[in-house]
């Protein structure tokens, strides 16, 4: 059995070339192939070119408040990558869908396998499961792959720095209100604006 490849895989590779948008095309080919994407030709400027346009379609799904705002730019994708699923046996890999014409430049390829996926993970996932890091500081962007389907971190990196201001905030804030216990009103509002 082949597993499909679109959905997660399509929307994670979509993440991590928003979150570190590649230098080249060069660069671009080598992160598509670490991705498991097998390249049928070599890749071009206009490869990369295209690859952005899909990049910045994408983070306009993702941006999006709404769900019928979200479809529809999702479907906005679909229709300019429109191509007929077909079954293919490419490099050996074992029979799989593509949804995309054969020998399409990659920046067609990753369009499509990013218009495709997106669509199968938010109808299969959560049309709320495409969001941007929780923490103020971090513009990073992420697919929610979680059981749950509650993720607010990009990375366990952004939720521990999350967890560390919050505790730290918590500890302030119980510090504050245990110098002013026992305290009468006036007297705390003395200390608060200073005057005697």
């Amino acid at each position: 059995m082949h597993l499909n490849p679109y959905g997660q895989d399509a929307v994670n590779l979509a993440a991590d070339l928003v979150n570190r948008p590649p230098a080249d095309a060069e660069e671009l080919a080598a992160r598509c192939r670490t991705a498991g994407l097998v390249l049928e030709r070599p890749t071009t400027a206009e490869d990369l070119d295209r690859a952005r346009y899909a990049l910045e379609s994408w983070e306009k799904v993702v941006d999006a408040a709404e769900e019928q705002e979200r479809a529809a730019l999702v479907n906005r994708m679909l229709e300019e990558a429109a191509a007929y699923p077909r079954m293919t046996d490419h490099a050996g890999s074992g029979w799989h869908l593509h949804y995309r014409d054969d020998r399409k430049p990659l920046g067609d390829v990753l369009f499509s396998l990013i218009a495709v996926g997106t669509a199968l993970h938010l109808a299969g996932r959560g049309m709320h499961r495409l969001r941007r890091c929780a923490v103020a500081e971090c513009d990073a962007v992420f697919a929610d792959t979680s059981r749950t389907g509650r993720q607010r971190y990009c990375s366990q990196l952004c939720a521990n720095r999350d967890a560390v201001r919050r505790h730290r905030a918590r500890g302030q804030e119980d510090e504050a209100s245990s110098m002013y216990k026992g305290k009468s009103s006036s007297s705390v509002r003395k200390s608060i604006t200073g005057s005697v």
